[in-house]
């Protein structure tokens, strides 16, 4: 143990008035002085030391030692206590680190990307399902502008709905061959194509591009095909191999 003579209350004085101070100055400047103090305060202590050694004084009071020692410990207690608040300001003053994602966080963006998508797939579903419907729209508001377009030329010309109707109508039956005769004027044989619309006595009319050259008096039906005689009304014809056979449409 280093040996030390009373330190006069004289010279602490200024040391601890210093210390007690510590509450109503900024942090770091009370810092600075209680550091300034405890090494004023230590100075001392090794100057009467050394002092009391050259005089080879041995006879120091224990009492003030140890009221020294005390000192000395408050000071040190009272510097670590503000070296710990000064660290906890800094952590306060620090911004607090982004956590990293978590392994739930991810899998919680993953849901919300896979709704997202679903949401976008489902909008461009209804998008495609709305142009279809668009253009079903336009072409059945088109196809009806036609045919009221032709309703009116048919109003206006009577051949021309006469000819759309003869088109139109529905394929019965060929003409297999033609036989002359002069007496009764001819017959047809034929192929039945709807027998459900061919019976004795249907009348049938031959149809060319789309025209009626003649018509033609069904009088037998068979297995085999139909026969046909020609109906007065015609001017003078020949029907040919393949021609087709309909029934008349009512003007």
């Amino acid at each position: 143990m280093i040996g030390m003579t009373e330190i006069p209350n004289q010279a602490l004085t200024p040391a601890l008035t210093s210390a007690r101070l510590t509450s109503t100055i900024h942090a770091m400047d009370t810092m600075k002085l209680l550091l300034g103090a405890t090494v004023a305060l230590l100075l001392g202590a090794f100057a009467m030391s050394w002092k009391g050694m050259n005089r080879g004084v041995n006879n120091d009071s224990p009492d003030a030692i140890d009221r020294l020692k005390k000192q000395v410990a408050e000071l040190r207690q009272e510097q670590d206590n503000l070296e710990i608040q000064r660290k906890l300001q800094q952590l306060k003053n620090t911004p607090a680190p982004t956590p990293a994602p978590t392994p739930a966080s991810n899998a919680a963006e993953l849901e919300a990307l896979k709704a997202q998508l679903e949401a976008l797939k489902a909008a461009d579903t209804k998008i495609a399902a709305e142009k279809d419907k668009n253009k079903r729209d336009a072409k059945v508001a088109q196809d009806e502008e036609g045919l009221l377009s032709q309703r009116d030329l048919d109003k206006g010309d009577a051949e021309l709905r006469r000819a759309r109707m003869i088109g139109e109508a529905l394929l019965i039956g060929r003409v297999k061959e033609y036989v002359e005769d002069a007496q009764f004027g001819g017959f047809i044989t034929f192929e039945i194509i709807m027998p459900d619309q061919v019976h004795e006595g249907t009348v049938l009319g031959i149809r060319r591009k789309t025209g009626i050259l003649g018509q033609f008096k069904v009088s037998e039906v068979t297995a085999a095909g139909g026969v046909a005689n020609p109906l007065p009304g015609f001017g003078p014809f020949q029907p040919k191999v393949g021609d087709e056979l309909i029934l008349p449409p009512q003007y």
